[in-house]
């Protein structure tokens, strides 16, 4: 507009002095502004280094961690302004659990267990399916309850023990489990089933299961689940194949997951930063 009209008649339009609108073209932003703007490059970058997932919360714990002092409501409000935003959780789909079967089902012992204090004392595990262009990609994985750490977990086209039976020998094979540390699932058929059963008892381990229809008692297991497939996009219905579904998935649990993402409630730490925490006795020895 300015190079179509006099600035003179413009002032005169808008009811402004001309010497008022020069001081405002040439007044510099203020430090605020100017933090602003620095920080709106620090929350893009982590952002994105998130992959696109972190909503304020974790970013302003990125970022402190990294030396920068923010607020989550000046984040919130420069993540708005730039149009970034958190990953948002689409609706459920229905459960794979079959628990009409006659095999007998455990007692939930980690109802009636003290939290763990540690790693390696309970475990909970689980299944979910994701959709592929070749049909359901069903995934087992097995979740440490104190550290929220995947410590097995395999693919397969099918619902066979054999799936939940690979999970359970990669997590013992990788951890190495204490004899008598407590393994929660629900009731389904794969589960509870003679082959599982054995496999558990030959580990040394102790089996326990969830009350008849209660999801509640498997809560971490679901909010993985909802987690994984928010934050790569597998919730959504994607044409491609098994195989590079499961490679979503790798990449997810073993690159971002256990070593990265910050769990709310892990006090904004990852699973592997936070079974890295030094101890008491660490500090002690110290």
């Amino acid at each position: 507009m300015k190079g179509e009209y006099p600035v003179r008649l413009l002032c005169e339009l808008f009811a402004v002095s001309r010497s008022g609108y020069y001081r405002w073209q040439e007044r510099r932003p203020t430090q605020r502004q100017r933090d602003d703007a620095r920080l709106a490059v620090q929350i893009a970058v982590a952002h994105a280094r998130s992959r696109k997932n972190y909503g304020a919360p974790r970013l302003v714990e990125e970022l402190r961690e990294a030396g920068t002092p923010i607020s989550k409501r000046r984040c919130a409000r420069l993540m708005k302004a730039r149009g970034l935003q958190g990953r948002k959780k689409h609706r459920r789909r229905p459960r794979t659990t079959d628990s009409r079967h006659a095999h007998p089902p455990a007692e939930n012992l980690l109802a009636q267990t003290a939290a763990p204090t540690g790693p390696n004392q309970a475990w909970m595990t689980d299944i979910t399916y994701i959709a592929t262009g070749e049909g359901w990609l069903y995934l087992a994985a097995i979740l440490d309850v104190w550290s929220r750490r995947v410590v097995g977990w395999t693919c397969g086209p099918t619902l066979h023990v054999s799936l939940v039976l690979a999970a359970l020998q990669a997590a013992v094979r990788q951890r190495q489990p204490p004899k008598g540390l407590l393994h929660h699932s629900d009731r389904g058929v794969q589960y509870a089933c003679h082959d599982y059963a054995t496999a558990l008892a030959a580990a040394g381990l102790v089996c326990s299961m969830s009350r008849r229809g209660n999801c509640y008692d498997n809560a971490a297991m679901e909010s993985f689940w909802s987690t994984l497939k928010t934050e790569t996009g597998l919730d959504a219905a994607v044409p491609i194949g098994r195989r590079a579904a499961e490679l979503i998935v790798f990449d997810y649990i073993e690159t971002f997951y256990n070593p990265t993402r910050r769990h709310s409630s892990l006090g904004y730490r990852s699973p592997v930063a936070f079974e890295n925490q030094p101890t008491k006795n660490d500090i002690k020895a110290a």
